[in-house]
């Protein structure tokens, strides 16, 4: 589905960004990884197609961002796709609790990062008409307590994805984001260590979604990879529920 497109994913090295990379392979793109870590060498062999390039980056570094999309044309001449999937939760506070400097934090690393790779990418995809895809939450439509800045930053990002549709729209690119709920991830999975109430946190996660237990980050890159592809060219300003119907009905709590 993704044949001959180049795919640059931000946060492509752990959780749902790493179920992307693969399954981005898989459809036959090239992989542009950008991420703040470097790759181990098992997931790299993953990969399997030697033309992938991975790229360590700081997001919140515009002149860090504006070199690796230098590195991608100078490697690749194009890009067709961008997906902004880079995101941090923590911590875990009230509004009024959270410090400037984890307001700051979370802003720049969700919010900031799509500016810059926008910024950066916009030209290429003009060239490509391709496409835009962003990584939000339920929690941007239905909110959560005690994560306020995080909650924020989602609903920014459901918001700005409309926006960036209707701006790019007359250059054929399509902008939509994928919107999951619990997807069991190594970042979930240590929030949920971190509760004191541990075995409540992972039965209330199971019990979220109508379909069955909260699922691992391939259904969530399923979606993705059609987002991205030519099946989707009619699908643009979309905040795409990958939920198991998380956001339906009266929740039960647990």
């Amino acid at each position: 589905m993704l044949e001959n497109k180049v795919v640059v994913l931000t946060g492509g090295g752990n959780g749902i960004g790493w179920e992307c990379a693969k399954a981005y392979v898989k459809a036959g793109a090239t992989l542009c990884i950008i991420d703040k870590n470097p790759l181990s060498d098992e997931k790299l062999a993953e990969l399997i197609n030697t033309e992938n390039l991975v790229l360590t980056c700081n997001l919140t570094d515009e002149a860090a961002v504006a070199a690796a999309f230098n590195s991608i044309i100078k490697k690749y001449e194009r890009i067709d796709a961008i997906h902004n999937n880079a995101a941090i939760a923590h911590p875990s506070k009230t509004l009024d609790e959270t410090s400037n400097a984890e307001w700051d934090l979370l802003m720049d690393v969700n919010l900031k990062s799509i500016l810059y790779t926008t910024r950066y990418g916009i030209a290429h995809l003009k060239k490509s008409q391709g496409c835009i895809l962003n990584t939000s939450s339920m929690v941007g439509s239905i909110g959560q307590d005690n994560h306020a800045v995080y909650v924020a930053t989602k609903g920014a990002i459901n918001a700005l994805t409309k926006a960036m549709a209707l701006d790019y729209a007359p250059f054929k690119i399509r902008v939509n984001a994928v919107s999951p709920a619990a997807v069991n991830t190594p970042t979930l999975q240590a929030w949920s260590e971190e509760q004191s109430n541990q075995n409540e946190i992972e039965t209330y996660l199971n019990k979220l979604q109508p379909l069955g237990d909260m699922p691992a980050g391939d259904v969530i890159a399923d979606a993705c990879v059609f987002l991205l592809s030519h099946a989707a060219r009619f699908i643009t300003g979309t905040i795409l529920p990958v939920s198991g119907g998380a956001e339906l009905g009266y929740r039960t709590l647990i």
